[in-house]
């Protein structure tokens, strides 16, 4: 029911100091936490989430855990592992309806499942831990276990929520009113956007942005060779020897029969020279996939019409590339999308990627063939997390633009991992990416995510915009570097968990006067 994570051979903040670019927020960090540790001394700090690989979380919680052990506060990782599916099929429920979608009926029988299984969570974490440790939980699947544990041992408690919503609908108020009786028993609650703190959180919320380690496998610098060989590796393209051995499993893509063969099949995905629009995220409906995939076909099909023997434009729009206008032709000549995420099999708290994936496969089997052979859709593999975030680094080394076309999206980190690479990006309004990107400033946003005309305008327009998009990408970096690397999340923690130290010591000094 708990697995205890080891979150491996971290990177120690000498080796980032190393980095000029890096060391003034090394130093700024280090120069707080002396401070903000004293009131944690003696103290271990539990953080629990619901899975160790796939999405965000999984993402950013070995480098958290590692860097505040570093820093001095003992600090451990667990994740609870429910043995009834049913149990992630309601937290699925009650994560869309946070995002305003889905059924908001929720019933007497999911309360008490929920409860059931938080109540297992509590007896198998509980063992761990003394009353005097602090307890950081991760959205809502575990929110109900630290609550029952704060209950039982009155321990300092604390409950990160990556997801929200900018607004309140039925959807979400079914959402809350489920959650609020386990929420209110925390001592303090951490959301990424203060947007989505609800009003009965307000006097107990901080805001605390996600960020990025820069120099994990998944963000570090790249040389070009190195690109060429995790390509190789992983099967997503053809070269005649590479000096490292393939990996085991590797990158799969959609093939015409609707199995996952080969990536190099049918054709080679002709990385890294070919331009591309690319994707990867979760396979979730609210990550806007089949709008992304209908806004590029409708892009192709436009400059097909115009290059009908007609003449006529038949409503395609003009490209904005004056300077080079033949380069620009050239350019949606050439271009394809891709679409990439985990097997959706290896998540095991998203039951609905499945369905999802399948109905970006269907979608894809309707596009026009000349469309359709532009088009790959693959499905990486997460035996192993450096392989698979190392592919995840190399094809948005190749992108030409990274898309993030979510309906609703807690904060993006894909986005985020985009602009430290100095990748021009296409957001969506989504809150969480409207945060991030500025629009005309560090990328473009799309007001509408499921606009498929409006998406096809913007890749058009960001295809053909040279000059802006080394100017999108210099700014993203800068971006990243200012707001949502990894020294500045643990410092706004430290600040948090001394707070909730504090005051869970003040009782305790109280008494003995």
């Amino acid at each position: 029911m708990i697995e205890i994570v080891d979150p491996h051979k971290p990177t120690t903040l000498d080796d980032y100091a190393e980095y000029i670019q890096l060391r003034p927020s090394v130093e700024e960090l280090r120069e707080e936490a002396e401070r903000l540790t004293t009131p944690l001394e003696g103290r271990t700090l539990w953080m629990v989430n619901s899975t160790a690989s796939g999405g965000g979380v999984a993402e950013m919680m070995p480098k958290l855990v590692a860097l505040l052990n570093e820093l001095g506060l003992d600090t451990e990782w667990a994740v609870i592992q429910p043995q009834a599916q049913r149990f992630f099929d309601l937290t699925k429920h009650l994560h869309n309806l946070i995002h305003d979608s889905g059924p908001s009926r929720l019933s007497g029988g999911d309360r008490a499942l929920y409860e059931s299984v938080s109540e297992d969570a509590a007896d198998a974490l509980e063992p761990y831990l003394s009353e005097s440790d602090l307890l950081a939980v991760h959205d809502p699947q575990p929110l109900g276990m630290g609550a029952i544990l704060k209950d039982r041992l009155g321990l300092p408690t604390l409950w990160r929520c990556h997801i929200g919503l900018d607004r309140q609908t039925d959807h979400t108020r079914a959402a809350w009113d489920f959650l609020r009786p386990f929420a209110e028993k925390y001592d303090r609650t951490v959301f990424s956007i203060s947007d989505y703190v609800p009003e009965f959180l307000d006097e107990q919320a901080s805001v605390i942005p996600p960020a990025i380690d820069p120099l994990s496998h998944k963000n570090r610098d790249l040389s070009v060779h190195k690109v060429s060989g995790v390509l190789a590796n992983a099967g997503l393209a053809r070269y005649s020897e590479v000096l490292t051995p393939d990996f085991e499993p590797q990158a799969e893509r959609l093939q015409t029969s609707g199995d996952l063969g080969p990536a190099t099949s049918p054709g080679d995905l002709g990385l890294p020279f070919r331009p591309a629009v690319t994707q990867i995220s979760r396979w979730d409906r609210l990550k806007g996939w089949v709008p992304l995939l209908q806004g590029f076909a409708r892009m192709k099909e436009r400059h097909y019409a115009k290059d009908a023997p007609s003449g006529g434009s038949n409503g395609a729009f003009v490209s904005a590339d004056e300077e080079h206008p033949e380069r620009h032709h050239r350019r949606l000549d050439l271009v394809r999308l891709i679409l990439a995420g985990p097997d959706p099999e290896s998540v095991a708290d998203d039951p609905e990627g499945q369905a999802a994936f399948e109905q970006i496969c269907l979608q894809w089997k309707k596009l026009d063939p000349r469309v359709q052979r532009d088009v790959a859709i693959l499905a990486l593999p997460m035996d192993s997390r450096k392989e698979n975030a190392l592919m995840v680094n190399a094809l948005q080394r190749c992108a030409t633009v990274v898309a993030q076309n979510s309906l609703q999206e807690g904060f993006g980190l894909t986005a985020t991992e985009a602009m430290w690479k100095s990748c021009p990006v296409m957001g969506t309004r989504a809150v969480g990416l409207r945060t991030q990107i500025r629009d005309g400033v560090d990328g473009r946003l799309v007001e509408n995510a499921e606009d498929a005309d409006e998406v096809a305008e913007t890749l058009d327009a960001m295809l053909s915009a040279g000059r802006e998009r080394q100017a999108w990408a210099r700014n993203a970096r800068r971006r990243v570097a200012d707001e949502y690397l990894v020294f500045g999340q643990a410092e706004r923690w430290l600040e948090t968990l001394a707070r909730v130290g504090e005051a869970s010591a003040a009782p305790v000094r109280a008494a003995a006067s």
